[in-house]
């Protein structure tokens, strides 16, 4: 059986993911930094399906928890086939607002991670000539959105590192693809009113803000693509951008 990690993995995309993955056969670890319950719960509901799954708290922009993580995930399954990277944290608001320590926050989380990640992983990977890595970025790193400056540099060099890694990987048999997402139905959206998520879905020729389930399918098809896709930004905006 394949084993995949997935970050912040107790709700959202991430769990849609993790869910998805499972019922396919495949053996999940989830994680999460700051909600231990819901990390909890989220493992408790994938058992209940019978999905083999290991829950690993902690936090990814910790070089050290990677070491964990991938010790704990070698020592309960015994491989790592693929890992998304999922995780990461926004920040709304003008950046003459915005503080030192937030800004180093939310690059570490959504962008240094990215490097914690794979310093841990690819020894393994590369052993067996074979894995898969799949960075969630957004709409935003390709274009840029106003007042959520961090977060579309952090995504833009989300991008930037998954395109340099899968040139440096292609020849290990590591596929590195990156998922751009439009707008999605998750809870890290709930910092937007009703009034602002209708009138963004306006923009959006699909009408609708995207379900995590549909996040979830296309990671998956990703994940199981031929060796040659790598070095790719998949959109998924139902069209907006």
């Amino acid at each position: 059986m394949k084993t995949v990690i997935i970050t912040g993995s107790s709700r959202g995309i991430g769990y849609a993911a993790a869910r998805y993955f499972g019922l396919h056969g495949w053996q999940i670890v989830i994680n999460s930094c700051h909600d231990r319950t819901a990390l909890e719960k989220a493992e408790a509901a994938l058992r209940k399906e019978g999905i083999s799954v290991l829950a690993v708290p902690g936090d990814i922009g910790s070089p050290d928890f990677w070491t964990t993580l991938v010790h704990k995930t070698l020592q309960h399954f015994g491989s790592i086939d693929c890992v998304i990277n999922n995780a990461a944290i926004s920040h709304i608001g003008l950046l003459t607002d915005m503080t030192d320590s937030e800004w180093l926050s939310l690059i570490n989380t959504n962008l240094n991670s990215l490097f914690y990640c794979s310093k841990a992983v690819l020894p393994t990977m590369i052993s067996k000539k074979s894995g898969r890595i799949i960075n969630i970025t957004s709409v935003w790193g390709e274009t840029g959105a106003s007042c959520e400056v961090a977060y579309s540099a952090s995504k833009g060099g989300v991008i930037a590192f998954t395109k340099a890694l899968a040139k440096e990987l292609a020849p290990s048999h590591i596929c590195v693809n990156a998922l751009s997402l439009g707008m999605f139905d998750t809870p890290m959206n709930d910092c937007f009113s009703d009034e602002d998520k209708a009138a963004i879905t306006e923009d959006i020729p699909a009408d609708r803000m995207g379900a995590p389930e549909e996040a979830a399918r296309m990671l998956f098809l990703i994940a199981e693509s031929p060796e040659y896709l790598t070095g790719q930004v998949i959109r998924l905006d139902g069209g907006w951008i």
